[in-house]
This record gives structure tokens, C-alpha cells and sequence, in this order.
């Protein structure tokens, strides 16, 4: 075990103040380093370190046969992912933005998604597909999406979806360590985001979701960018005397359904937030767990507060599609008039 990973694993760590991006790029080191079987590779992450620089580095100390750039064709690079996958190596593909995967969804859902079911276990995919994710930079079109959904509803995949740089650096490593395939789903509004972090192994199981901020009269759910969006949204209605739980799902699939269910029946009241459209979106998958799981206890309806049900804008639209505080704060007071 190289120093680095010694590092990562000790209980005393102490805290260091990283971004999201740093975060990640430290989780991929103690990766590589680790496994001589994972490999890193995609469109510029090799010496240009990836457009948001999140592998800055790694093909230096690593070397350009474990992290590589590849043609910018996505379905050919997740096809290769498949093929590296039935080899006995551990692929780490990304796709530089998540506009950018539908080319790819062909070789994802009916490859990478039932490769291991289809083979009786016979070729796991332990494919860890990082896709730089969602709004909040005011990009082009096809640069900012919210395909969770998309991924959630198709068997065989999992999906996770950090909030900030300790949940973005532990949850990679359960997922490049995972068997199964991971879209690992990086909110680009927070990859700029520094907080201390401690370099520790993931101490959850996959799937559990985490209480950002604890309390009372209702649950604000939310994932990715829109957690701290939902933070910020509890710290303003707390100096009205309302006090606001915000949890982070995290896992997107598997969902848990349990801590989802705990926080609700003790606040007996959820609001669900996301960048998606309405329409469809994973939040209505949330609002029928709520229901099933926490009927008697609910004093109202679940709420959902989301994108609208348009094409993802590009540029200075985004403010206007993105869930904003205001819109957050009103869901949160129909929910409370119960």
C-alpha cells in the first residue's frame, strides 16, 4: 500500500482544504495507485488534465498507457470500456460533459447496463463512467443536462451524484471499487467549491443517503448542486423560526428508501428538488417512495420544485430554469399552510 493510500485510510487524517475538482483528482491517485487495473481515460484528460481539470496530473505520475485521451466519439469510447471491462481491467471512461452521452446511450443501457446480467455473472462491468453533470456555469447547449432519471430507470446501473468535495472524493472510491457499473454524475456548478476534506475510506454503505442539516417541520430533498442550494434555503427560513431539514440522497440508484423514509416521518413533510424537468423526473420516484413509505405520517403533500418541462437552456437562460431560492421558499410555505 502506497503511502498516499496509507494517508487516505487513517482514522487521525487531518482536514485539507480542497475543491470538488481536487477532491476527485485526489480519489483517482489513491485509485490508480492502488489498482494496476484502473485505467483512466477519455476526451483531454491526458495532458491537458480534462476540461475542468479534474485529471490535472495523473497522466504524468501514471503514465499515458493507464490514463489516455481518445477520439471524440462517445459510444466508441464506452464500447471500449465494455471490452476493457470483459478483460479483467477496472475502466474509469468520462465524457467531458453529460450533453455528450447520448451518443453513448446505445452501448450504456444495452451493453455496460446488462453485460452481467446477461452473462449470469459471468462479466461483471465494474465501469465507473464520470460525466461532469447538470447546470449552473451558464455553458452552451449540450453542455448542461440532468440525465439521472434516464440512468435511475435503467437496471444494472448504479448512479451517485456528491454534493461537495469529502461526499465527491469517498463516493468515488466505492464507486471505481464497485463491481457493478457507476455513472458517477459531477455537479460542474460546485467543482469549485473548497471546504476542508478528510482523506478517509468511505465509511456508508453504497446507497445511503447523509442529513446535511438536520430539522423539524420539513424535509428539503435534493442531490448534486441543488444541496447547497437547499442549504441556503434552510439558513433563510430558519430566521423566520422554520426549521428545515436538507437531505442528500447521494445514491440516486440504489435509492434509500429507508433514511428517506426516517427523515419525512419525523418532519412529516418533504419538499424534493432538482434540476430535471418536472415531468417524470427522479423526484416523482421520491414523492411515490414518501407515500408509500410515510401515508400516516405526512401532514401534506410532497412538493417537488424543478426545472421546467423545456429543453435544457443554454447560457443566460439557465437563471431562469434552474430551482431558485424564491421558488424553494414557496414550495416550502404551500407545505407548512397544511
Amino acid at each position: 500500500m502506497t503511502e498516499l493510500i496509507e494517508r487516505a485510510a487513517a482514522a487521525d487524517t487531518p482536514a485539507v482544504e480542497l475543491s470538488m475538482q481536487q477532491a476527485i483528482n485526489r480519489a483517482l491517485r489513491v485509485l490508480l495507485a492502488e489498482d494496476p487495473d484502473v485505467l483512466v481515460f477519455g476526451e483531454d484528460v491526458g495532458a491537458l488534465g480534462g476540461v475542468f481539470r479534474v485529471t490535472d496530473g495523473l497522466q504524468e505520475e501514471f503514465g499515458d498507457k493507464r490514463v489516455f485521451d481518445t477520439p471524440l466519439a462517445e459510444s466508441a469510447i464506452m464500447g471500449m470500456a465494455v471490452g476493457l471491462a470483459m478483460n479483467g481491467w477496472r475502466p474509469v471512461p468520462e465524457l467531458q460533459f453529460d450533453g455528450f452521452a447520448y451518443p453513448a446511450i446505445d452501448q450504456i443501457v444495452n451493453q455496460v447496463a446488462r453485460m452481467n446480467y446477461r452473462t449470469r455473472g459471468a462479466a461483471p462491468m465494474p465501469i465507473t463512467l464520470r460525466l461532469p453533470s447538470f447546470g449552473g456555469i451558464q455553458a452552451p447547449e449540450h453542455h448542461g443536462e440532468s440525465l439521472e432519471a434516464l440512468f435511475a430507470h435503467t437496471p444494472g446501473l448504479k448512479v451517485v451524484a456528491p454534493s461537495d468535495p469529502g461526499d465527491a472524493y469517498s463516493l468515488m472510491l466505492q464507486a471505481v471499487r464497485s463491481d457493478d457499473p457507476v455513472v458517477y454524475m459531477e455537479p460542474k456548478a460546485r467543482y469549485w467549491d473548497r471546504r476542508p476534506v478528510r482523506l478517509r475510506e468511505p465509511s456508508d454503505p453504497i446507497g445511503t443517503s447523509r442529513i446535511v442539516r438536520p430539522g423539524r417541520h420539513a424535509t428539503l430533498v435534493a442531490w448534486g448542486a441543488m444541496v447547497q442550494r437547499c442549504v441556503q434555503v434552510a439558513e433563510l427560513a430558519a430566521e423566520d423560526g422554520v426549521d428545515l431539514e436538507v437531505l442528500d440522497l447521494r445514491w440516486l440508484k440504489p435509492l434509500d428508501a429507508e433514511g428517506l423514509a426516517a427523515s419525512v416521518s419525523r418532519t412529516r413533510r418533504a419538499v424534493v428538488v432538482h434540476e430535471a424537468p418536472l415531468t417524470a423526473g427522479l423526484g416523482a420516484e421520491v414523492a411515490a417512495l414518501v407515500t408509500e413509505h410515510c401515508f400516516r405520517d405526512l401532514s401534506a403533500p410532497v412538493q417537488r420544485v424543478t426545472g421546467f418541462d423545456v429543453p435544457y437552456p443554454a447560457g443566460p437562460l439557465e437563471p431562469q430554469y434552474l430551482p431558485t431560492i424564491d421558488r424553494v421558499l414557496l414550495a416550502v410555505q404551500r407545505t407548512l399552510e397544511y
